[in-house]
């Protein structure tokens, strides 16, 4: 009898004590999922959401020297960097010496169209490297090229008293879609998001997706003027090329 007592006594102490792992195991895997949650969220918001600054883009040598020879046939002369070879002297607004008289006055000069530049073409590397020598956004904002695709990261900083994100960075996403179909250019928003999360549409007033110079071209205006004056845009990998008119 005695050993029959015994016997359930130490099953049940067996089942409670086996019952009692069981959960001690739930309860460490829960915490440790709440710890990997956290640690995982944090990172990513550190790293893609709230991030505070980009890295600018820097030029060697011969990238610069690219730059700077496509910026002279556009007429602006302003030096890229100090590593530059180039023994060309310029006022603090990027105007040649050589265009300014002994006065300190600008040289006249006669209007000419002859031989003048109708094609704009640059790089990815090199607009994010004009943003990184002449603005305070090549810490905020970024340019992709890719074929058809202009795409765009901007950072923007909240003030601390702002609510619930006072102090915080977040980043901002847009891609717009360009290219030159049937005798005239096609501008499309692609999209935008913040923090990664797509904008829905109809907070983007419709536009998504839809050719803004088909839509807004026929009206007299920016679209109308814009789309008159382009004669051609190739957008790919790396680069875009834009031709004008006459």
């Amino acid at each position: 009898m005695h050993s029959t007592e015994y016997t359930i006594h130490s099953v049940r102490h067996t089942e409670k004590r086996t019952t009692h792992m069981h959960w001690s195991q739930v309860l460490l895997i829960v915490l440790l999922t709440i710890v990997i949650t956290i640690t995982g969220t944090y990172w990513v918001l550190k790293t893609y959401i709230f991030t505070t600054t980009f890295t600018p883009i820097s030029l060697n040598a011969k990238e610069e020297e690219t730059l700077r020879t496509k910026l002279d046939a556009l007429g602006y002369k302003r030096g890229l960097s100090s590593h530059t070879n180039e023994a060309r002297m310029y006022t603090a607004e990027g105007i040649e010496h050589d265009e300014i008289d002994g006065s300190g006055f600008l040289n006249p000069e006669r209007y000419s169209e002859k031989n003048a530049p109708r094609e704009i073409s640059f790089t990815e590397r090199e607009l994010n490297a004009l943003l990184a020598k002449n603005t305070d956004l090549a810490k905020k904002l970024a340019i992709d090229l890719d074929d058809n695709l202009v795409s765009a990261k901007l950072l923007v900083p909240f003030e601390a008293d702002f609510p619930v994100l006072g102090g915080k960075t977040l980043r901002f996403n847009t891609g717009i879609g360009m290219t030159y179909q049937n005798e005239k250019p096609v501008i499309v928003l692609k999209g935008a998001s913040i923090m990664g999360v797509p904008i829905p549409n109809a907070w983007l007033g419709g536009l998504k997706n839809i050719d803004l110079v088909e839509e807004f071209g026929a009206d007299p205006g920016f679209w109308k003027s814009f789309s008159e004056g382009i004669e051609n845009i190739q957008v790919t990998a790396g680069q875009i090329t834009i031709k004008l008119k006459e």
